[in-house]
């Protein structure tokens, strides 16, 4: 079943009715200044044909997508349509985006509703939803905390746009929490091999993978680069001028890589021993994709920081910094800021995602299919002398092959199935958190029909 098309009334959440304004303009009475008739159609640029829109793109934007020769006008759950109508099944997400699929009538709903009531305003002031958004997330987080450890602690969020400026979050958070807070500077910080954190300066130099730092020097100083799931690697590298530890739970774009049974009780043992902060990157892992919440309550352990983005707003940008009460206390006013984060629609979007996660049991749906997803891999692919290994978590898969997956990846597309590159060799799969068993049989026979086309005679 398509848990995304369920017919139930919108997610609710308690506001004042959004017709209730005084002094509004009206058609008879314009806001000074400016036309405010409500009877006129509203503004619609126009809708230009494929090749108008591939012209435009070769002239304007810069050259550093390789987009592929499709443009897509809308989707209905896990499926995109393209202008010529061909549909195709989404198992990207846009790279773990899309939580809810796309058209989902919740999420249709509340970017409607708070747009039409307020989108931005700067944190001046307050909205009515970004506390309550942070209140949601930190119980999650100390909830997780408490199950994981059985401690107690409080947390406090930042929030901004992106994944990328998280890790900056981060970054400024450890480096302050250590020279403020405890007074005594530790700015090094040790990253891992194969990670991915984003392409803003520091989250590019926090990116230990050379072909995304590339022409771009120099990086930021401090930064060390350990090798994922060795922890001596990673203890070599810390001394007294090191003060955090940077870490994604599972590696997304260095290959759905999954760290050895162990390591992170390992790593955090290590990290408390050294004084370090142990911040983990739960971007593409976080809200539920993993089968958990957030991806660290399966490793028994509980971080300093964490960081979430991409599914949190189900397409709208939101970025979330959550973390322990006395490292949050490093950000104290004028500290550090964002002009577009907590805006009230992305807060309002938030809270309706949330909310439709916990109602439908997306986090128990995407347990249940990628166990189905990684189990249909494994049966579909066995004996194939293409495939390195198959592995995942969750919705959270990649297939490693031997030969030319960008191939693979393209023919799968030609057949209706998205999926994208991770790594060098790894098909990856990150669908939707909506999917069904329909939907997983369906991506399984076309990418193995794909790779077999490119691959079996190779």
């Amino acid at each position: 079943m398509l848990l995304a098309r369920r017919r139930c009334a919108p997610m609710a959440t308690t506001m004042p009715n959004a017709a209730a304004f005084s002094g509004a303009a009206t058609a008879s009475q314009p806001a000074e200044g400016i036309a405010k008739d409500r009877d006129l159609a509203p503004l619609r640029p126009p809708v230009l044909a494929d090749a108008e829109v591939f012209a435009l793109a070769q002239r304007y934007l810069t050259p550093n997508y390789k987009n592929s020769s499709i443009v897509f006008s809308h989707g209905d759950g896990p499926w995109n349509i393209a202008t010529d109508g061909r549909r195709y099944l989404d198992m990207s997400a846009g790279v773990a985006v899309n939580a809810l699929g796309h058209g989902h009538p919740d999420l249709v709903a509340a970017i409607a509703e708070q747009s039409a009531r307020l989108v931005h305003q700067s944190n001046y002031w307050h909205n009515q939803h970004a506390a309550v958004l942070a209140a949601d997330l930190c119980q999650r987080f100390e909830t997780a905390v408490l199950n994981t450890t059985g401690k107690t602690e409080q947390s406090r969020v930042f929030f901004c746009n992106s994944g990328a400026e998280g890790t900056e979050a981060t970054v400024k958070t450890a480096r302050r929490y250590h020279a403020r807070i405890l007074g005594k500077a530790r700015p090094g910080i040790v990253t891992v091999q194969g990670s991915f954190h984003g392409r803003t300066y520091a989250a590019m130099t926090a990116t230990a993978q050379p072909k995304y730092q590339d022409g771009f020097e120099p990086l930021v100083p401090g930064f060390r680069y350990a090798k994922f799931g060795d922890l001596a690697s990673i203890a070599a590298q810390i001394d007294d001028t090191v003060g955090a530890v940077l870490i994604e739970v599972v590696q997304g774009e260095g290959g759905v890589c999954v760290a050895p049974p162990g390591f992170f009780k390992e790593l955090r043992q290590l990290c408390d021993d050294r004084g370090v902060l142990l911040c983990l990157d739960e971007v593409q892992t976080g809200i539920g994709r993993t089968g958990t919440f957030f991806a660290f309550e399966q490793e028994g352990i509980a971080p300093d920081i964490v960081w979430l983005a991409k599914a949190l707003g189900g397409g709208i940008p939101v970025g979330a910094m959550i973390a322990r009460e006395a490292v949050a206390q490093a950000l104290q006013p004028g500290t550090h800021a964002t002009t577009f984060g907590a805006n009230a629609l992305c807060m309002y979007v938030g809270r309706v995602v949330l909310g439709v996660i916990d109602r439908d049991d997306l986090v128990g749906n995407a347990r249940r299919m990628g166990d189905l997803l990684l189990r249909e891999l494994k049966t579909a692919f066995a004996g194939k002398a293409y495939v390195v290994d198959i592995r995942g978590r969750g919705l959270m898969c990649g297939v490693q092959i031997r030969g030319d997956v960008k191939a693979v990846i393209e023919v799968a597309r030609s057949k209706g199935l998205l999926v994208s590159l991770a790594g060098s060799d790894v098909v990856r799969l990150t669908p939707p958190l909506v999917i069904g068993r329909e939907h997983v049989e369906f991506a399984v026979s076309h990418l193995l029909a794909a790779a077999e086309q490119v691959l079996a005679n190779a």
